[in-house]
Protein backbone atom coordinates (compact mmCIF):
# COMPACT_ATOMS: atom_id res chain seq x y z
CA UNK A 1 0.00 0.00 0.00
CA UNK A 2 1.49 2.96 -0.86
CA UNK A 3 1.50 6.99 0.46
CA UNK A 4 -1.10 7.63 -1.91
CA UNK A 5 -3.63 4.66 -0.86
CA UNK A 6 -3.03 6.25 2.80
CA UNK A 7 -3.96 9.47 2.05
CA UNK A 8 -6.99 8.74 0.10
CA UNK A 9 -8.46 6.19 2.35
CA UNK A 10 -7.91 8.40 5.51
CA UNK A 11 -9.90 11.89 3.58
CA UNK A 12 -12.79 8.88 2.33
CA UNK A 13 -13.22 8.02 5.61
CA UNK A 14 -13.04 11.30 7.55
CA UNK A 15 -15.38 12.80 4.60
CA UNK A 16 -12.55 15.78 4.05
CA UNK A 17 -12.51 17.79 1.15
CA UNK A 18 -9.26 19.54 -0.25
CA UNK A 19 -9.86 22.87 1.79
CA UNK A 20 -9.65 20.84 5.06
CA UNK A 21 -6.93 18.89 4.43
CA UNK A 22 -5.02 22.42 3.55
CA UNK A 23 -6.32 23.40 6.82
CA UNK A 24 -5.02 21.19 8.66
CA UNK A 25 -1.96 20.83 6.87
CA UNK A 26 -1.58 24.48 7.50
CA UNK A 27 -2.02 23.31 11.37
CA UNK A 28 1.70 22.13 11.21
CA UNK A 29 2.85 24.91 9.00
CA UNK A 30 3.24 22.97 5.69
CA UNK A 31 1.67 25.11 2.73
CA UNK A 32 0.38 23.54 0.09
CA UNK A 33 -2.36 24.21 -2.96
CA UNK A 34 -5.85 22.56 -3.80
CA UNK A 35 -3.65 21.19 -7.38
CA UNK A 36 -0.59 20.07 -5.88
CA UNK A 37 -2.87 18.16 -3.29
CA UNK A 38 -5.42 17.33 -6.21
CA UNK A 39 -2.59 15.30 -7.93
CA UNK A 40 -2.23 12.79 -5.42
CA UNK A 41 -6.00 11.64 -5.74
CA UNK A 42 -5.02 11.21 -9.05
CA UNK A 43 -5.10 7.76 -11.13
CA UNK A 44 -1.41 6.21 -11.03
CA UNK A 45 -1.40 6.65 -15.30
CA UNK A 46 -2.78 10.36 -15.14
CA UNK A 47 -0.01 12.25 -16.45
CA UNK A 48 -0.47 14.73 -13.57
CA UNK A 49 -0.11 12.30 -11.36
CA UNK A 50 2.19 12.87 -7.88
CA UNK A 51 3.78 10.64 -5.62
CA UNK A 52 2.79 11.41 -2.35
CA UNK A 53 6.50 11.78 0.01
CA UNK A 54 6.76 10.36 3.54
CA UNK A 55 6.77 14.27 4.48
CA UNK A 56 3.33 15.14 3.28
CA UNK A 57 1.49 12.10 4.59
CA UNK A 58 3.62 12.29 7.96
CA UNK A 59 2.91 16.44 8.07
CA UNK A 60 -1.23 15.78 7.48
CA UNK A 61 -1.49 12.47 10.21
CA UNK A 62 0.55 15.45 12.88
CA UNK A 63 -1.50 17.87 11.46
CA UNK A 64 -5.15 15.52 12.05
CA UNK A 65 -3.85 14.48 15.60
CA UNK A 66 -3.90 18.78 16.12
CA UNK A 67 -7.22 18.46 14.28
CA UNK A 68 -8.74 15.99 16.08
CA UNK A 69 -7.56 16.41 20.21
CA UNK A 70 -6.82 20.26 19.67
CA UNK A 71 -3.09 21.99 20.46
CA UNK A 72 -1.03 19.77 23.47
CA UNK A 73 -1.23 22.44 26.34
CA UNK A 74 2.10 23.58 27.43
CA UNK A 75 3.50 22.24 30.28
CA UNK A 76 4.33 24.80 33.45
CA UNK A 77 6.81 23.92 35.99
CA UNK A 78 5.66 25.29 39.66
CA UNK A 79 8.74 23.71 40.67
CA UNK A 80 10.40 26.96 41.53
CA UNK A 81 14.03 27.13 43.59
CA UNK A 82 13.62 28.83 46.75
CA UNK A 83 16.20 29.44 49.39
CA UNK A 84 13.47 29.29 52.42
CA UNK A 85 14.31 26.75 54.97
CA UNK A 86 11.63 24.28 55.27
CA UNK A 87 9.72 24.76 58.22
CA UNK A 88 9.80 21.70 60.91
Amino acid sequence: MTNNDIFKKLRVALKLRDDEIVKILELVDFRITKSELGSFFRKEDHPKYMECGDQILRNFLNGLVIHLRGPMPKIVSNTKPTNKPLKK
